[in-house]
């Protein structure tokens, strides 16, 4: 799991509808119960190379298989205390998952160990 290109703010032609300043523009909720995760602003929009376990696995998959997929938006957030709702896994090669702490839906992200910084997978969360 290594970050291939890690590069901040959206570029000027794909300026993305949530994002706004370079921030997330919305709300940021969990996808599956529409608990509150950030706030508006509260996430700086970044675009980096990431395998996540995919949210839900394949009841057919071999035993101990994880299947995973490579997510390429997050919301970066340096302090895990600016979350409103999130929760984490036991840790993994130095990252810890972030899920809903009400739902436990996940992983919708990752904390980094070394950096004490987290990223939200935009594609794994909703915008209101």
């Amino acid at each position: 799991m290594s970050e291939v290109e890690n590069k901040e703010g959206p570029a000027e032609e794909e300026q993305k509808d949530y994002v706004q300043d370079g921030r997330n523009k919305y709300v940021v909720k969990c996808k599956f119960c529409g608990s509150k995760m950030l706030d508006k602003k509260s996430g700086k929009y970044m675009e980096a190379e990431k395998e996540l376990p995919l949210m839900r696995q394949d009841n057919n998959r071999k035993e101990g298989e994880i299947q995973s997929e490579t997510i390429k938006e997050f919301y970066h957030v340096e302090n895990m205390y600016t979350f409103e709702n999130i929760g984490f896994t036991h840790t993994v090669a130095n990252h810890k998952y972030l899920s809903c702490a009400d739902c436990d839906a996940g992983p919708v992200g990752y904390y980094d160990m070394d950096t004490k910084h987290s990223y939200v997978a935009i594609s794994r969360i909703v915008h209101s």
